[in-house]
């Protein structure tokens, strides 16, 4: 990987954008720079996130670190896609796993998003819903198909677990982080859910506010245990690496594709 300092800003820029990928932790960031062809400067965007240009599998992305949590995270996402419209938003990194089987290692592509501290039932909505919004945010069916089916192409992961396992299911977002207190209230309100994060949720009521495509992409770092026993802390960043490479991965199989969505 190079680096290109001149070219950590898209501002002026005649090359568009293919993706804005976000993230919420500089460990998660860092495995998205680990795997570029290229990487530009990082640089300071509006609301105090960072902005990075980078190559993926020859694609031009945007990587966005917002910081932890829903505000961040669709704040900092709506200053980029208005900055710089793209075809695609992602959400990677990591993510706690909710669904039985769902194990430490796995990658998580979301279907359906939901809120899960959105409660306007009082009102006719449903559980997750946020009012005027609708009950779930999808996936676009298209990118959503081509990222699982990367699973396949994939090698065996460098670290255990090195089977390569890539899941489809729904993915819930809040701001509270679902620890061995809460895991039990989560799967019951929500049990379709495979993963649970704090900014997925956001990103893809903003990508559909925007009009853009959206795509989750999340490495399960825990199973939502005590905090105290530091299964997060230790398996962080192998989750987020391997979230990277996903969608890496999925960039190359989209330009391949023979109607490109991106």
């Amino acid at each position: 990987m190079s680096a290109t300092p001149d070219r950590g800003t898209t501002a002026g820029s005649s090359h568009p954008l293919d993706a804005v990928v976000v993230v919420a932790m500089p460990v998660e960031a860092d495995a998205f720079v680990a795997v570029a062809d290229e990487a530009g400067a990082p640089q300071e965007a509006p609301a105090g996130a960072e902005h990075r240009v980078l190559t993926l599998a020859g694609r031009r992305v945007l990587l966005v670190r917002a910081g932890i949590g829903l505000v961040n995270a669709a704040s900092a996402a709506a200053v980029a896609l208005a900055a710089h419209p793209a075809s695609l938003l992602v959400s990677g990194g990591s993510a706690g796993g909710l669904g039985l089987g769902v194990r430490v290692g796995d990658v998580v592509v979301g279907d359906q998003h939901v809120h899960t501290g959105a409660d306007a039932r009082a009102f006719g909505y449903v559980l997750g819903q946020v009012p005027g919004m609708p009950a779930t945010y999808p996936a676009d069916a298209t990118v959503r198909t081509i990222a699982l089916a990367t699973a396949g192409t994939l090698a065996p992961w460098a670290t255990a677990p090195t089977q390569v396992r890539v899941l489809d299911g729904d993915v819930v977002s809040g701001d509270v982080f679902v620890d061995a207190e809460r895991v039990a209230g989560v799967r019951e309100a929500f049990p379709q859910a495979l993963a649970t994060d704090m900014e997925s949720a956001a990103l893809a009521q903003v990508a559909h506010r925007f009009g853009v495509p959206f795509l989750s992409v999340r490495g399960i770092s825990d199973l939502c245990s005590p905090v105290e026993a530091g299964e997060f802390a230790t398996h962080v960043d192998d989750a987020a690496d391997r979230s990277a490479v996903v969608v890496r991965e999925t960039l190359r199989a989209l330009a391949m594709h023979p109607a490109p969505v991106v």
